[in-house]
């Protein structure tokens, strides 16, 4: 069984090398849709999947980082990435192009990280992240399965190459975050106790 949750988040990037000028020489800024696609072949004591609530514990803060933000890519023109940088507080540097493409195995990666360092103590059974889909627009939209993560051809993505500025750490709940997820000491329990999704704007 599949079930989905829904993010939003808003972000300008520049793509080099794309083929439309305007993309790949102008900052640009898109209304992103990221739709998190979790699979078990089991239901836990509520008799779900996965309680979305739990979504909170890291996965919402890394998701919501990108918001208002621009993303650079580690390979770009020293200058530009200096002077983004330097005129906007909020910014994350890839060690890939950020494309719908690439965000889509970011993500996946983040979340899946997320995931494997969360103590399942409601009786789930072998939840696992099937697919991460990133809208860049309207009409389109890149999907990034588990194979596409791990494919050397896309450009190999670490955690230990991606940094978040200091602005956005300093508004997650839990400002170590992603310096305990690189470390894999996340370690987040899943509650026996379920929190409301209506929380999870």
């Amino acid at each position: 069984m599949l079930i989905r949750k829904l993010f939003k988040f808003e972000n300008a990037h520049i793509v080099r090398g794309c083929s439309t000028r305007r993309c790949s020489h102008s900052v640009h800024g898109h209304s992103y849709k990221v739709e998190l696609l979790l699979e078990a072949h089991a239901l836990d004591r509520g008799q779900m999947v996965y309680d979305f609530g739990l979504l909170k514990r890291g996965a919402r803060d890394l998701i919501d980082a990108f918001d208002h933000a621009v993303t650079l890519w580690s390979e770009d023109d020293p200058a530009y990435v200096a002077a983004m940088q330097q005129h906007s507080e909020r910014w994350i540097v890839l060690p890939v192009s950020p494309s719908a493409e690439q965000f889509s195995r970011v993500i996946f990666r983040l979340v899946d990280a997320v995931l494997a360092q969360t103590d399942m103590a409601n009786g789930e059974a072998d939840v696992g992240l099937h697919s991460v889909i990133v809208h860049e627009t309207e009409t389109g939209y890149a999907q990034c399965f588990r194979e596409d993560v791990e494919n050397p051809y896309m450009g190999t993505i670490d955690l230990r190459d991606i940094t978040f500025s200091a602005a956005i750490s300093r508004e997650w709940g839990d400002p170590d975050l992603f310096e305990r997820l690189k470390l894999g000491k996340l370690r987040a329990p899943a509650s026996h106790e379920s929190i409301s999704d209506a929380a999870i704007t």
